[in-house]
């Protein structure tokens, strides 16, 4: 018998002042049972983090085609390409052929090895962003993880800001971008 997926209702409200972006997010997401609560959690991060009109999660692990997130225009035409943890970059190099932009949201334990490997020829290609989250951080989100999550973030001169209930918790992603 199959496991059931496990429901998550999400409460964001969004403050990134880099951006100018001020919104509350809604989501209700779906962990598939091979789905780590970490890979949850950055799906969250990325959604806020990355956030703009239009995007939405995809079906994620159960679609290998599609990415965690992606926004579509009129026309059907990916705009954003979104992936989280650590994917095989081949996927990555595919992909920003098919979409305006890629950005990946890296983290994970083995992220010290991926990035000696795969970064520099990432980062060296058009329309790829990879942005890299402390494990620490994720860490400290997936011990704190409950179903119904009730996040404030805020984003100013590249730092991250969350608090979660009475506790604030920050980190200053890494971001690299050709150009």
């Amino acid at each position: 018998m199959a496991l059931p997926v496990t429901i998550y209702k999400a409460s964001i409200q969004l403050a990134d002042l880099d951006r100018g972006i001020y919104e509350t997010l809604q989501a209700t997401l779906a962990r598939h049972p091979s789905e780590t609560e970490e890979r949850l959690v950055g799906r969250l991060l990325a959604y806020a983090l990355l956030y703009e009109e239009g995007l939405m999660f995809t079906k994620g692990v159960c679609e290998g085609d599609e990415p965690d997130l992606w926004s579509k225009a009129p026309d059907d035409r990916i705009r954003s390409w979104i992936e989280v943890g650590l994917p095989d970059p081949e996927r990555l190099l595919k992909a920003r052929r098919h979409a305006d932009q890629v950005v990946l949201l890296a983290f994970g334990a083995k992220l010290p090895g991926w990035e000696r490997q795969h970064l520099d020829k990432l980062i060296n290609s058009s329309n790829i962003t990879v942005i890299i989250l402390e494990q620490e951080f994720i860490n400290q989100l997936v011990s704190r993880l409950k179903r119904t999550v009730s996040w404030s973030i805020t984003v100013t001169e590249g730092n991250l800001y969350l608090q979660d209930g009475a506790e604030t918790l920050e980190t200053s992603p890494t971001r690299y971008a050709q150009g």
